[in-house]
């Protein structure tokens, strides 16, 4: 009897200590808060970010806030560090480029005052970041009528980054991968 408990205790520790390990080097849970990134993410969604990845166009990231300590956001990457970014009439410009962002088709195509989604400061419609100096990344909310990023917030460390969205878990009829 003492066996099949000391057994049963040492099964449980070990799971204990594979769940705290993945969740200090390979994942970390995240709640988002607000609209920022509607309509691929929801407010009080719970999602997976993966920890230890190489920063990518269109990765959702979560990193601290610059502008509110002890908090954190959850933007898309839009630009990365030696690019030139730029909207013209709600379309993407990377190193003079035109970049589709399929992601905000849906928010795009309800829109009925005339605006381009994407605005810039004094909402002009066409505007640049410039270049994006070394070691930043430039992050925008999908929801990019309300969305507090880049534009009003500045270029990110990218070395703050600390995840990459992956995977919503709760509530239920949301799970699965986020499609970026």
């Amino acid at each position: 009897m003492k066996k099949e408990w000391l057994k049963t205790l040492l099964a449980l520790l070990g799971i204990f200590v594979v769940l705290w390990l993945l969740r200090q080097f390979v994942f970390t849970p995240v709640i988002v808060k607000g609209d920022s990134m509607d309509p691929t993410l929801h407010d009080d969604e719970r999602v997976i970010a993966l920890l230890n990845f190489q920063v990518e166009r269109f990765d959702i990231v979560t990193f601290p806030a610059p502008d509110e300590p002890g908090k954190n956001y959850i933007k898309r990457v839009i630009g990365l560090p030696g690019e030139v970014v730029e909207y013209q009439e709600d379309v993407l410009y990377v190193d003079g480029q035109a970049i589709e962002e399929p992601y905000l088709k849906e928010y795009k195509e309800a829109l009925t005052d005339g605006l381009p989604l994407t605005l810039g400061p004094g909402h002009k419609t066409s505007f640049s970041f410039g270049k994006i100096p070394q070691g930043k990344i430039l992050v925008m909310g999908d929801n990019r009528r309300i969305s507090k990023d880049s534009r009003s917030i500045g270029f990110i460390e990218e070395a703050t980054v600390a995840g990459d969205v992956k995977l919503i878990f709760w509530p239920p009829e949301d799970i699965g991968l986020i499609n970026h």
